[in-house]
């Protein structure tokens, strides 16, 4: 796994958006497929739970290519570059890089980047 990288350049991490939201795309339609699946399954069915595990598999292999690309996942489909006064923070479907948070703030006090 790649180091984590401590302070990302709005252009840096700009430019790698494209990236993160191909890899989150293909995350999200596996797991929404998954879920649907499970939800049609009878509630004793013992596929459910061998689905759920399938989705915690594809979130967590989400998970670790996002800290291989040197960012931090704050949560589903979300994740921060740290720019080293704060960090640039993105969401899934978010079409780019458009928000940062202090440190302290986290993503409920985030603020569009002018």
């Amino acid at each position: 796994m790649a180091a984590k990288r401590s302070s990302w350049t709005l252009e840096a991490a700009r430019a790698l958006v494209a990236d993160v939201r191909t890899h989150t795309a293909r995350a999200v339609e596996q797991v929404d497929a998954l879920v649907a699946e499970r939800e049609a399954a009878p509630a004793e069915s013992p596929d459910r739970a061998k689905l759920d595990a399938r989705v915690q598999e594809i979130v967590g292999r989400w998970s670790r290519e996002m800290e291989a690309l040197g960012l931090e996942v704050k949560g589903l489909w979300l994740v921060d570059f740290d720019n080293g006064s704060g960090c640039y923070c993105w969401k899934w479907p978010e079409e780019e890089l458009a928000y940062f948070h202090g440190y302290e703030e986290g993503f409920a006090g985030r603020t569009r980047i002018q």
